[in-house]
């Protein structure tokens, strides 16, 4: 792992099996990339902790009672990296369908969970941190993206702003009245697009920092469009904006 810089993921575990969230929280004590937030035995427990603190990585159990894990997956419109972590195999094609990072089968051994940790590590990319990978960092002007049955061109420096809507999210452009609709996370497109120029000043917002024209009262205005900016994201914006 010595050509992966030192990010450190802030995880949870959502098992309902002591055993089994035991087991993960021993192995994030190992992993030095890695720092346990919370562990909880359902996803009731855990919904507050993903709405109120920054959580990079959820390891996540799916035959859970109330609600199957890949069900919770689908209800959070901004989820962290997950792996999914289960005795049953009958789930893995669904949680691919879901993004998921990795599909670990219990019981789980300390070598495989490491493999698992460095593909998240590759697709990892924590805000005033160190950045990933040279090899994974943005080298073209722009990306493509599936809208409307096709596949789009979007230039980079174009985008004013970018929308989260659960599933999908809404691509502003310069000079553009039509807005570019494709389904993918914010984490997603972010990691795509992800540079200085860009700013996540919500869990909801994406912005491009040169088409800013004022900031006031917590918003943020945008191609006449004012968008609300979370307190503990405004300073770091002034400080990126350098004032």
């Amino acid at each position: 792992m010595s050509n992966i810089p030192h990010i450190l993921l802030k995880c949870i575990v959502v098992d309902d099996e002591f055993m089994g969230r035991k087991l993960i929280e021993d192995y994030i004590d190992q992993h030095p990339n890695l720092t346990l937030t919370g562990s909880f035995r359902n996803v009731n427990e855990a919904t507050s902790v993903l709405h109120s603190q920054e959580v990079d990585m959820m390891f996540l159990d799916i035959q859970m009672p109330g609600m199957l894990g890949t069900q919770f997956l689908k209800t959070l419109s901004d989820p962290p990296l997950t792996i999914f972590v289960s005795a049953y195999q009958q789930y893995a094609a669904e949680g691919f369908e879901l993004n998921v990072v990795d599909y670990l089968v219990k019981p789980v051994g300390y070598e495989r969970f490491s493999l698992a940790i460095s593909k998240a590590l590759k697709f990892a990319k924590i805000h005033n941190q160190e950045t990933i990978t040279p090899s994974l960092e943005k080298v073209f002007d722009h990306i493509f993206v599936y809208s409307e049955y096709a596949l789009i061109k979007i230039i980079i420096k174009d985008i004013t702003y970018i929308e989260g809507m659960k599933d999908y999210v809404k691509i502003y452009l310069d000079n553009e009245d039509k807005r570019v609709i494709t389904k993918s996370s914010m984490k997603a497109i972010e990691a795509k697009i992800a540079g200085d120029s860009f700013f996540r000043i919500h869990k909801s917002y994406l912005i491009n920092i040169s088409k800013i024209k004022s900031i006031r009262n917590s918003m943020v205005l945008i191609d006449d469009q004012e968008l609300p900016i979370s307190k503990t994201k405004l300073n770091l914006l002034l400080e990126q904006l350098n004032t």
